[in-house]
């Protein structure tokens, strides 16, 4: 069911979302060569928890950490790990944090010092692809609307657009109603409609839009080992367009 937020469940989760926003902002300085996923995932949480939050993703399903991070060929809920990162990589951090029970969720796909063009273009075009679909984001439009222009950008600039993952609705619960593809026909799936929150997440390959998951029943990688990058944003639908719920930080300052 597609639940239409209250506005003191929308000042909750604007409140959520500058949460996780803060979480990246302060994560940041420290994505170097030589960390640990590990000790990132360390200094996320102590800093979601001195904020009065909870980092939402741990314990979820089982998952055992608080950031997922995916380091170059991993798609998606790459666990933290003893793997130091190494200039040339890309990473992306995915977290979704809670606030008196509300929940806020972005990730965005950070350099490792300096990487390589084709690594810069994926990530160009893939956060591109994020803004082509929160164009189509406003009361009227449909789903289908924001997964076509998400998908039609990435085949203009020949990345292959993971299926078998999608953005999602957000509220108390990291996941709820409805599914938001990163492919599809416009004008088809749900109507859009003021108080809607949701999250749009495109999953861009600089190969094969293939994948397949490690035996951790976790991690997704490309099949072909090509690098990956991840775009999110929590959204809500306004009168006449949308909110950024998870504002980048790093480029408004």
């Amino acid at each position: 069911m597609i639940t239409i937020k209250s506005d003191r469940e929308i000042e909750l989760m604007r409140e959520a979302g500058k949460l996780v926003s803060l979480t990246h902002q302060y994560l940041k300085p420290y994505i170097k060569p030589g960390i640990t996923t590990k000790e990132l995932d360390r200094l996320a949480e102590d800093y979601i928890r001195s904020m009065g939050a909870v980092p939402t993703c741990k314990g979820y399903e089982g998952f055992p950490a608080a950031l997922c991070t995916s380091v170059n060929d991993t798609v998606v809920h790459g666990i933290p790990s003893d793997y130091a990162l190494k200039k040339g990589d890309i990473i992306t951090i995915d977290m979704v944090i809670g606030y008196k029970g509300y929940q806020g969720d972005a990730a965005w796909t950070y350099a490792v010092g300096e990487i390589s063009e084709d690594k810069k273009y994926l990530m160009e075009h893939t956060e591109k692809a994020l803004y082509e679909g929160l164009k189509q984001v406003k009361p009227g439009n449909r789903i289908g609307d924001i997964s076509h222009s998400i998908e039609q950008y990435a085949i203009k600039h020949h990345l292959g657009v993971v299926k078998e993952l999608c953005g999602h609705g957000i509220g108390r619960e990291m996941h709820e109603d409805p599914e938001v593809p990163n492919y599809g026909e416009a004008g088809t799936g749900p109507k859009l409609k003021e108080g809607m929150v949701i999250c749009i997440e495109p999953m861009l390959n600089l190969g094969t839009a293939d994948i397949y998951m490690l035996e951790d029943n976790w991690t997704i990688k490309t099949d072909d080992g090509k690098p990956s990058a991840h775009y999110e944003h929590t959204v809500l639908v306004t009168k006449d367009g949308y909110e950024i719920l998870t504002p980048r930080l790093d480029l408004e300052s």
